[in-house]
């Protein structure tokens, strides 16, 4: 595939390893097995995918020297820039690149701009803009830089290419933090191949020796090569994961339309100096709520109305998702206490809860109810029902009603309307009188959604055994009390 008279020390991406192959090399070695989808409680908003890993190469080495369908400059507004990059690309390319660059006359911050190769081996050179990075306008720059990776993309769709190889875009000259940069970059990539991955074979990030290590550190949250690796992922990724493109989220620039422009509606002055603090920290300052008194005596006085209550409980409940995004929940994930199994006999996703393996007076239940939302989040974007195993709790595992109220009223509107049923799997007399009274007094339109499920044998009936991974402790406990008839169902071997 090389081009006539290519010098030998050009490279070709299809002679590179790809982002998996060592990986997987490794796993033979040590003759681990792969984590069964079964097994996994929890899936990462980017979850493993063998396909869009084919694609990926981290290759350290310089990007000039790349034979594919494109390679990317990174350089300033009037293309003139002088950083590592560029002059070796220039070098390389010839005298006719520069020539070239003065007709397209500059390039703006994010947009991205093309050319031949000309001596290289790539056929084409993407040149793009990078944003300077100053800290008080870092919104700004995440959203240039997102735009920069973005517009590459889509040039390379639109030109139908093969090949793209990226540079690290964001220059020291720049001031862009690494780290924050690589983010962004590696989620653009992703979300691109998840739309559009059939327009394009590989990507390589060409990558210095500085910049391999966080390259290194950050591509299995992006791009994790199993399961196992995509659980052990998902406590590291940041608070803010962008939208579907990968575009940083800023929710104060989001466009609210009313049906009277110009004038204000029930919640409009307050409302609008009441920033979303929910990227800023988790600290009591950023948490704010404003004068919960004052909104209590509005809502009695009929004054604040349904859709300002609605856009409130909203961003309460964004602060909470912000949260349990940034914090470490690794100690509530291992008590195996809230998992994902298969579906119902209606094809809805079937979520567990273990009672006995909630220790209520030695955790932290607000860290626990950051789990349950970190977990359920984009479960409850569809229909699902739960499953709750009472199956020999005792007091100590018995959540109080006041978290459990608290828990109902935290979460998103979408939690409520798609739960379809909760199976209250082997209840006591006591357990089944605490919740009527908590469905009938606390909370509202839940209790007809509750059925008291006495053995696994009236479970399977709305559930098949095969879509649901039962503790041993309650496969046991079933065949005592009702029968040996379902014992003979294996257990999961994780629970």
């Amino acid at each position: 595939m090389d081009p006539l008279g290519a010098p030998s020390q050009f490279v070709d991406v299809d002679s590179l390893p790809g982002w998996t192959d060592a990986y997987e090399a490794k796993q033979l070695d040590s003759h681990q097995n792969p984590v069964e989808k079964a097994q996994v409680d929890v899936r990462s908003p980017f979850p493993y995918r063998k396909d869009i890993n084919a694609k990926i190469i981290l290759w350290k080495g310089d990007v000039a020297l790349l034979n594919c369908t494109a390679i990317v400059n990174t350089s300033n507004e009037s293309l003139t820039d002088k950083n590592p990059v560029s002059e070796s690309i220039f070098m390389h390319a010839g005298p006719d690149l520069r020539d070239e660059l003065q007709k397209l006359k500059g390039c703006r911050t994010g947009e991205a701009k093309l050319t031949k190769g000309f001596n290289l081996a790539a056929r084409f050179i993407i040149h793009t803009v990078g944003p300077k990075y100053k800290s008080r306008y870092r919104t700004a720059a995440e959203s240039s830089l997102y735009s920069c990776y973005r517009n590459v993309l889509q040039l390379a769709k639109e030109q139908a290419m093969c090949s793209v190889g990226f540079c690290v875009i964001n220059s020291l000259k720049r001031c862009y933090p690494l780290e924050d940069a690589t983010h962004i970059a590696l989620r653009t990539v992703r979300r691109f191949l998840e739309i559009h991955g059939e327009t394009l074979e590989k990507v390589v990030f060409a990558v210095s020796e500085l910049e391999e290590a966080t390259y290194q550190k950050l591509l299995p949250l992006y791009f994790p090569r199993s399961l196992e690796e995509e659980i052990q992922s998902l406590p590291y990724l940041p608070a803010d994961i962008g939208n579907a493109e990968g575009e940083p989220v800023v929710p104060e620039r989001q466009i609210r339309i009313t049906e009277k422009p110009g004038v204000p509606d029930d919640a409009s002055d307050e409302e609008g100096l009441e920033a979303d603090l929910s990227f800023i920290g988790s600290h009591a300052f950023a948490r704010m709520e404003g004068d919960v008194d004052k909104q209590r005596r509005l809502i009695l006085q009929g004054q604040l109305s349904e859709a300002a209550l609605q856009k409130q409980h909203q961003r309460n409940y964004n602060r909470w998702l912000c949260q349990a995004r940034a914090e470490d929940l690794s100690d509530i994930a291992s008590l195996k206490a809230l998992y994902q199994t298969g579906v119902d006999n209606c094809g809805r996703t079937v979520m567990v809860v273990v009672g006995r393996n909630i220790p209520v007076t030695l955790i932290d239940m607000e860290k626990a109810l950051l789990y349950f939302i970190h977990v359920m989040d984009h479960i409850a974007v569809k229909e699902y029902v739960l499953v709750y195993f009472h199956t020999l709790t005792n007091d100590y595992n018995q959540l109080d009603s006041n978290f459990l109220k608290k828990l109902y009223d935290v979460v998103d509107a979408k939690y409520k309307r798609n739960l379809k049923a909760l199976y209250f799997v082997h209840p006591t007399f006591r357990s089944k009188v605490s919740a009527w009274f908590f469905t009938t007094f606390t909370v509202s339109g839940l209790k007809d959604k509750i059925h008291y499920v006495e053995s696994l044998q009236q479970l399977f009936t709305a559930i098949p055994p095969e879509q649901i991974d039962l503790p041993p402790f309650v496969l046991e406990y079933d065949a005592r009390e009702n029968g040996p008839y379902y014992s003979s169902y294996p257990p999961s071997p994780d629970l």
